[in-house]
């Protein structure tokens, strides 16, 4: 006669079943490989500085609102400059590739990846990081909007996810929630929260409008 271990609640009298031990060891991989990547583009970042010998190139960044001048090497990218050189850390290293949206950004009220943008291109434009939503020491419609919602739950994603809402709603100031899809597709939340991220968008669309 077949026996079922899972169907016989046979689990050695822990409650957990073999099938049940194998995902939570896959999904604790998972974290574990998925931080590991995060810690090596962290380390990229460090080292895109560190390594580059003397910057000599003259640059003048606007973001959020403030002229920056600076000496930068060519080839930093926007997200090196902004973490480790002007130390707004609201816009995350994830993949560093374009891949996650961590390092969203809006260049020209457009939601951007920082890590695929040099610096040097984002000269002459307006640059509005996580920081720059801040009403003083108030949050934003937006940020509101997801504290309200909890769409976060690591919340690596979250400064991110706000830049994606908030470059969608200057362009739409009422979408709908294949519209807010949309907008947000280019940002990956590991820990799923998207359902909320979604809601969190129609309330700061809610609090714009109000």
């Amino acid at each position: 006669m077949h026996h079922n271990s899972e169907a016989s609640g046979c689990s050695g009298g822990s409650g957990i079943t073999r099938r049940k031990f194998m995902i939570s060891m896959g999904a604790a991989s998972m974290m574990v490989a998925g931080s590991s990547r995060i810690q090596a583009a962290h380390q990229e970042a460090e080292l895109n500085v560190e390594e580059a010998g003397t910057p000599d190139t003259q640059i003048r960044l606007r973001i959020n609102a403030r002229d920056h001048y600076l000496l930068v090497e060519n080839r930093w990218t926007l997200l090196t400059v902004l973490r480790e050189v002007l130390g707004l850390t609201g816009t995350k290293i994830g993949c560093g590739r374009g891949e996650c949206g961590a390092c969203t950004v809006l260049i020209d009220g457009v939601p951007r990846y920082a890590c695929l943008t040099l610096a040097v291109e984002a000269q002459g434009k307006e640059i509005t990081t996580l920081e720059g939503l801040m009403r003083g020491e108030e949050l934003g419609p937006v940020q509101q909007a997801f504290l309200e919602k909890d769409a976060y739950q690591c919340g690596y994603c979250t400064p991110g996810q706000i830049m994606a809402v908030e470059g969608l709603l200057r362009v739409n100031p009422d979408p709908g929630l294949r519209e807010i899809q949309v907008g947000v597709s280019g940002n990956l939340c590991r820990c799923g929260a998207y359902v909320n991220i979604f809601k969190a968008a129609r309330r700061a669309a809610e609090l714009k409008q109000g």
